[in-house]
């Protein structure tokens, strides 16, 4: 039998583990996907002084508004509401805010704050104000709703929820369906490490997955025993390719790296008609039992992937512990990531010594 067709069975079955023999070891209810998001999305929000005053009468408050934009007009504070609402057992109904306490006049303390050297007469008038006083405000507008929640807690403000990213923070982005497929994949992913495990190398396994077809693209493991530059992410990345016609190395002698052969299905057609193929990993998802590091991180971003789902962090992971590749604005090619896929399933193949150094 030709190495051609010896590949091609192989590909055939390269099924997830479950839909050949569905495993107990596991269900998609003892696990969730979170994802790995921008330092700006997942840091807590960043807050800055401002200066405020009671509104005594509420009466005023158009007015007061109207004339404290006008002489402290709030530059990037957009998303800062003039006025808040004050608790009923408050001696005054309203507070608003009059300016960044870097931009007051004169201003040292918060002793030396007074209406007057605030806010000049013949600018604003005084009537139904109270004396100012120091508050805190986010400095830049909220994007996810934690840092809504928190920085409500200091002034109101205004959010632009983006729903998605709301379910993926709670782990409820993906359906019941979507998991169980999702942690098929993984579960091939694990299968994949094991056996690189028996055949001496370290225990990180990779699957690239098609998810328009639902389908298995390669499958990896580490092999650095061979070369130190054979990550499992470079080798599933590697055999995608080799898929396609190219892939630079062999992994011959490792039967369970795998890559299939394209379909049809999984082509695009050009101006003149002809069946392409994509860019290497082009809407590709991929899973992997372990954080990939810099190197594969690099690759991902030139490979174009789509998605990347990994198990557990590394020390030096740099999809989210060490690093953000995959948020960096200056790349030409941006993906989702997620993390937390079988977490349980993907420490233990990496034994509990390996777990305490990441504590």
């Amino acid at each position: 039998m030709s190495l051609h067709n010896v590949k091609k069975e192989a590909a055939e079955d390269m099924e997830p583990q479950s839909k050949r023999r569905r495993s107990s070891e596991c269900d998609s209810d003892s696990w969730a996907a979170y994802p790995v998001l921008s330092d700006e999305q997942s840091q807590e929000a960043e807050l800055i002084e401002a200066i405020a005053v009671p509104i005594t009468n509420k009466k005023e408050t158009s007015r007061l508004v109207r004339e404290l934009s006008s002489l402290y007009p709030l530059p990037g504070l957009q998303h800062i509401k003039r006025v808040r609402a004050c608790k009923p057992d408050s001696p005054h109904p309203l507070e608003a805010v009059v300016c960044l306490v870097s931009d007051a006049p004169h201003i040292d303390s918060e002793e030396a704050i007074s209406v007057d050297s605030l806010l000049p007469s013949d600018r604003v008038r005084h009537d139904g104000l109270g004396e100012p006083f120091v508050v805190k405000v986010p400095a830049c507008p909220p994007l996810t709703r934690p840092q809504f929640e928190l920085a409500s807690k200091h002034w109101p403000t205004s959010f632009h929820e983006d729903k998605q990213v709301t379910f993926a923070l709670r782990g409820e982005l993906f359906s019941p369906p979507q998991k169980a497929r999702m942690q098929e994949y993984m579960l091939s992913a694990v299968a994949a490490a094991r056996a690189g495990k028996e055949s001496g190398m370290e225990a990180i396994g990779a699957v690239v997955v098609d998810p328009k077809l639902e389908k298995v693209i390669a499958v990896a493991h580490d092999c650095r025993g061979d070369h130190p530059l054979y990550h499992a992410v470079m080798v599933s990345i590697d055999l995608v390719a080799k898929g396609q016609g190219g892939g630079a190395y062999s992994f011959d002698k490792y039967p369970a790296c795998q890559f299939a052969l394209p379909t049809s299905n999984s082509t695009t057609e050009t101006s003149q008609n002809e069946a392409v193929q994509p860019y290497i990993c082009t809407g590709y998802d991929l899973y992997v039992t372990r954080e990939p590091c810099v190197m594969c991180a690099m690759a991902l971003v030139h490979s174009r992937i789509g998605r990347v789902f990994y198990g557990t962090s590394s020390a030096d992971g740099a999809l989210g512990t060490k690093y953000k590749i995959h948020t960096q604005k200056d790349l030409n090619h941006r993906f989702e990531v997620f993390r937390g896929v079988l977490s349980k399933q993907c420490e233990h193949l990496n034994g509990l010594e390996y777990i305490r150094k990441l504590k």
